[in-house]
């Protein structure tokens, strides 16, 4: 159902986006996503699981260090704060809806602007979330998580959580507290912690050991918090390497993990894993999803990718068929992911500057998982690609190979096993046939 507030209509002159298939010529179709197409006993709409990210389509303005605001878009112009924000929620559900998206992700300051007053901010988020309440009965969108921003404001400038000041840990604590009882008041499926400048810039004047462990009590609180008052829900660590920082602590997926073990956190919290963020910290995001799917912990993505020329976090809309297809071997093996989903945490260029480019950003990165997805399921089922890989690990399925992977050989045991086989033969790892079943199926 599409919601509209008064007689405004922001995107009156674009259509409801529905699957016409791959022989449709029209911009404003999905060819690829058919949210009812049933794979491995789930629709792909299950599989997905698509969100729209309020902050960049919503907020971003395409400014950026060197220009001013291009995108200026009608539903920012109201001077009253609380105006201002159910203007900019009635487009983001006109667009949602209109998109077909079953979830959409906010921070706090996305929906509603904040000061510097707890309390009034407080007043704010309730009034807000009152009306995407409503927003959501009427559309049946709901939200995949809500999560806090704890960077933006120049109080954190030496981080939030790990910030070297008390009273700045408590201000974020305010300020999660209402985020969380936000979430709960919409029946948010998850929430989200992204330490955007939790982390340093010097050594200097840095404890780390200190602000780690803070970082964890804070965690705990905030955990702790949350379940006493009914969240059931996931929480979500998301990690980057750097950028505000210097250095991060949720630098990647691995150091996440270990953090969330050391802390006893494992159990409540899993990973939001981002594409650009893999990138940065030098890894794959199919490795990323790989290290968290190993753990068990791989909970949600944040889609988008980076620019191969350039060093940040450019969260441009995905594209790359073949870095998804081998993103998506990994979700599809590992049982998909964990009360998450794909949130578009992307936004359009600075020069894409009509209503129309939000649409067609999001229909291509939608398209793209879809057919991503059903390319890695028919790689699955109808190649030797799983077997292949299976085959060249063997030699651990029985014999001497089996009794060590069971703890039951001495390093001396391997000695006399290497003397007695000899020099082992050279075996292909097949790498460019395993890449070319790839582009056969695509």
């Amino acid at each position: 159902m599409q919601v509209i507030k008064g007689d405004i209509e922001y995107f009156k002159n674009i259509p409801q986006i529905k699957f016409e298939g791959v022989e449709s010529d029209n911009p404003f179709a999905f060819r690829w996503y058919d949210e009812n197409k049933i794979i491995t006993g789930k629709t792909l709409k299950e599989h997905l699981r698509y969100s729209c990210a309020y902050w960049h389509s919503f907020n971003g303005s395409g400014a950026d260090p060197f220009g001013e605001p291009t995108h200026l878009f009608p539903w920012n112009e109201s001077a009253d704060p609380i105006e201002r924000a159910k203007d900019k929620m009635d487009a983001a559900f006109e667009f949602i809806t209109k998109m077909n998206l079953p979830f959409y992700c906010f921070h706090d300051v996305d929906v509603v602007d904040y000061t510097n007053d707890v309390a009034n901010n407080e007043k704010r988020l309730l009034a807000i979330a009152e009306y995407a309440k409503l927003k959501q009965k009427d559309s049946g969108v709901k939200l995949l998580w809500g999560t806090a921003n704890l960077f933006s404001n120049r109080r954190y400038m030496n981080g939030a959580a790990t910030n070297p000041d008390f009273h700045v840990l408590a201000h974020a604590g305010a300020q999660v507290k209402a985020a969380l009882d936000a979430t709960i008041y919409l029946e948010g499926e998850n929430y989200v912690f992204w330490g955007g400048r939790e982390g340093y810039m010097s050594l200097l004047n840095t404890n780390m050991k200190r602000e780690q462990e803070h970082f964890a009590k804070f965690l705990h609180a905030s955990k702790d918090y949350a379940r006493s008052n009914g969240f059931r829900g996931n929480f979500f660590i998301e990690p980057k390497p750097c950028e505000p920082s210097k250095h991060q602590y949720d630098y990647d997926a691995a150091t996440v993990i270990s953090f969330l073990r050391q802390y006893d956190l494992d159990k409540d919290f899993k990973l939001n894993l981002e594409v650009n963020h893999a990138t940065l910290a030098g890894h794959t995001f199919q490795h990323e999803l790989q290290v968290a799917a190993d753990a068990g912990l791989l909970g949600s993505m944040d889609a988008n990718r980076g620019d191969y020329q350039n060093g940040w976090d450019t969260d441009q809309f995905p594209n790359n068929l073949y870095e998804l297809v081998e993103a998506m071997l990994v979700v599809m093996e590992s049982s998909g992911l964990q009360g998450g989903g794909i949130n578009f945490d992307a936004k359009i260029r600075r020069n894409s500057t009509d209503p129309e480019d939000l649409f067609h950003a999001h229909i291509g990165g939608m398209d793209a998982f879809a057919r991503a997805l059903i390319i890695a399921d028919n790689i699955l089922q109808k190649s030797d690609y799983k077997k292949i890989r299976e085959d060249r690990y063997g030699s651990f399925d029985n014999g001497k190979g089996m009794e060590f992977e069971q703890e039951k050989l001495s390093l001396e045991d391997l000695r006399n096993y290497a003397i007695e086989k000899g020099e082992p033969q050279v075996i292909s790892g097949r790498q460019e046939y395993l890449e070319n079943i790839i582009n056969r199926f695509i």
